[in-house]
């Protein structure tokens, strides 16, 4: 715990037996009170590899996507008492011993989400991100911060910290089951005003590493651009954002963060 609070580490596996165990070896467990994951249904020994090193453990009888798996793990960490929940992918892209520090930064209320980025610093071609992810990444960020109103140095980390209140709060279930589901989530979080904080995280790229092909990333590039657009013309109100913000008024929203809408 961190001022009281409730620490719990989700991890969205599909396919990570490999590089689950090195993973949660670096786990900071003074610090996380709880790890969950969900297993994708994996076509390895994922789930066998968690229940060994005594993770609570969930698996999806059927494929439900990277954004299916994400909603699993939220409502999971929730039902579980956790007051902030932290995403780290079991593939050991990212390093685990950022768990503490970016637990901190909502822990004693500075933030309300946190984001551990791959681009500040000089990390992400080093680690061996591919040129033209690097690219895109840059690219779609800089169209992200004009529609969406932010100054975030990346939008495409995996490794995401939140406080109960921003997932009890945002319309998750509105959200893909695919990719873009990442998107749609910070749309939300920015949509209602909740504050958003940055980390400097290196990461790795290596074979046993998830990543997903050139054409499921042209995909979710366009998903990204569709979710930042419609965030814009919702704010000039020439779209319904209860299609994509669910029922806003200030009233409805149990934090109060929601405002013009």
């Amino acid at each position: 715990m961190l001022n009281g609070k409730k620490i719990v580490a989700v991890l969205p596996a599909y396919n990570a037996a490999k590089t689950l165990e090195i993973t949660y070896r670096e786990i900071p467990l003074d610090v996380v009170d709880e790890v969950i994951l969900v297993d994708d249904a994996s076509r390895d020994q994922t789930a066998d590899v968690a229940r060994r090193l005594g993770i609570h453990t969930i698996i999806h009888a059927e494929n439900k996507g990277y954004g299916g798996n994400q909603k699993t793990c939220y409502r999971t960490a929730l039902d579980r008492g956790a007051d902030i929940v932290i995403m780290l992918h079991p593939d050991y892209q990212y390093t685990p011993l950022l768990l503490p520090a970016m637990a901190a930064m909502i822990a004693w209320g500075e933030f309300d989400a946190v984001l551990a980025s791959r681009i500040l610093g000089t990390g992400a071609l080093k680690g061996g991100m591919p040129l033209y992810k690097y690219i895109a990444n840059r690219f779609l960020t800089f169209v992200e911060n004009i529609l969406l109103g932010q100054k975030l140095s990346e939008y495409h980390t995996g490794y995401r910290a939140f406080s109960r209140e921003v997932l009890e709060d945002l319309p998750l279930d509105l959200n893909s089951d695919d990719f873009v589901f990442d998107n749609q989530m910070l749309a939300q979080i920015a949509w209602f005003d909740f504050r958003i904080g940055e980390l400097s995280c290196p990461t790795k790229y290596f074979s046993d590493a998830s990543s997903i092909s050139f054409r499921r990333s042209v995909t979710y590039g366009l998903g990204v651009l569709r979710t930042a657009l419609t965030f814009r013309l919702c704010k000039l109100k020439l779209l319904d954002s209860a299609r994509a913000f669910g029922k806003t008024r200030e009233n409805e929203i149990s934090s109060g963060k929601a405002k013009g809408l």
